[in-house]
């Protein structure tokens, strides 16, 4: 065996005159060495932990070692979410002071965690009261210029979002990074001038969903012996520019100067919209609204947020014949009594969604159903099938027996019925 300089050589008589000597030879083969893994790759095991639900795996990972902490501290910081407003404060400071921390001199994209934020839920915080509105607004002012790759943000729609914490959000230059914004609080104003809402979303043209919960006064609330004037657009005017834009929400928002404006600007990437509806009010544009945008819809869902008291408005019954290529209808109280189709005398809608089966408005939709061929499937949004155990005494009375009764009718057409959970019944 060739002596190499890895070999270990024993003499047990190194005195001796003809010493013996032997290579030591180990029993096992020697440990192969792990290749180590690219940063680019523990960045996408991390990323995987980082998108399970409810998961806290990624912030254990912070305690491991510094390269885990390096890779993983961007993630953490990528998705926050508050349900506390002095929670909420103390990251604002923290991001504040990293910001401060750096110069200008030593600062690189990515150097500070304000520029690791990528969404920001703050929907789980209540209101309380004014002052803490008023707190929130102005956390959330200071906090829009140090997150410029913002592009998710949602908040409690109880918080009206301020025109200065609007324009720290849209007045940036990287307002084009945002492309989602839920709970946004919005009270109409009966000035010509462009309100901040309509700002903000001009400066946003990559914006893919938005939610906007209206503030204003319900109509019913409003003197119906004075007839309101009739929304113009100013000749001004420019049309909004929202080419991604694929879902739109529209709450308590019969008519306003934002609603105007997206009336009569161009929404081509438009899929589901959901949407209050007014069609007993002369005034309102919900209904035109919907007969503007509903040929490239998907999804419609009509939805009256629950108040007290709640007044409920009629839905229009041209509905099917302005989205032909709608696949989901939710309806709202009152049920219309007949609904108008398309040229062809039939509609492709596949699921009809309604508040709770209604006698009434069984008679109307046994009327509807030959002209529906693809129907699959009917859900009452606001009704959950008795759990498992129940008697048939409690599943044939009261709304559990409108139920059945519809299910059984509904299986001979190969219709099923769903409940709120989009579940189906369970014997």
């Amino acid at each position: 065996m060739a002596s190499t300089t890895q070999s270990i050589l024993l003499r047990p008589r190194p005195y001796a005159q003809y010493a013996g000597s032997f290579y030591l030879v180990a029993l096992l083969p020697p440990p192969r060495q792990l290749p180590s893994l690219p940063s680019e790759i523990w960045s996408a095991v991390f990323k995987f932990v980082a998108m399970q639900p409810e998961s806290r795996a990624l912030w254990s990972l912070l305690t491991v070692c510094s390269m885990f902490k390096e890779l993983a501290l961007p993630l953490v910081y990528s998705r926050v979410r508050f349900s506390k407003l002095p929670s909420f404060e103390k990251f604002v400071a923290q991001l504040d002071f990293a910001e401060q921390k750096w110069s200008p001199i030593h600062r690189i994209p990515y150097s500070t965690p304000g520029r690791w934020v990528q969404s920001l839920d703050l929907s789980r915080i209540e209101y309380v009261g004014q002052a803490e509105a008023l707190r929130l607004d102005s956390l959330l002012a200071k906090l829009f210029y140090i997150v410029p790759f913002l592009a998710e943000f949602s908040i409690n729609p109880s918080f009206l979002l301020s025109r200065r914490g609007m324009d720290s959000l849209g007045q940036r230059l990287e307002a084009f990074n945002i492309r989602v914004l839920e709970g946004i609080s919005y009270f109409p104003s009966g000035s010509s001038v462009e309100e901040p809402l309509t700002k903000l979303l001009r400066c946003c043209p990559n914006l893919e969903e938005v939610e906007i919960i209206g503030r204003g006064p319900d109509p019913a609330e409003l003197d119906l012996s004075i007839q309101p004037p009739e929304l113009s657009l100013p000749e001004s005017f420019v049309a909004l520019h929202l080419p991604r834009l694929r879902m739109l929400t529209i709450l308590s928002v019969y008519s306003s100067p934002l609603l105007l404006s997206l009336l009569f600007s161009p929404l081509p990437s438009l899929q589901k919209l959901t949407i209050t509806p007014y069609d007993d009010i002369p005034a309102a544009l919900s209904s035109r609204f919907i007969a503007a945008h509903g040929a490239s819809l998907r999804s419609l869902l009509l939805f009256t947020p629950k108040s007290w008291p709640t007044r409920l408005h009629p839905s229009p019954q041209t509905l099917l014949r302005t989205s032909p290529a709608l696949l989901h209808l939710s309806l709202e109280r009152p049920l219309p009594s007949q609904l108008d189709f398309p040229h062809e005398n039939s509609h492709l809608l596949q699921i009809l969604s309604v508040p709770r089966p209604d006698p009434d408005f069984w008679a109307a939709l046994e009327r509807l159903l030959p002209r529906l061929p693809a129907l699959r499937a009917i859900r009452a949004r606001d009704v959950r099938w008795l759990r498992r155990g129940m008697g048939l005494t409690a599943q044939a009375t009261g709304v559990q027996g409108e139920m059945m009764e519809w299910r059984r009718r509904l299986l001979r057409r190969g219709i099923r019925l769903l409940d709120g959970e989009w579940k189906e019944f369970e014997m």
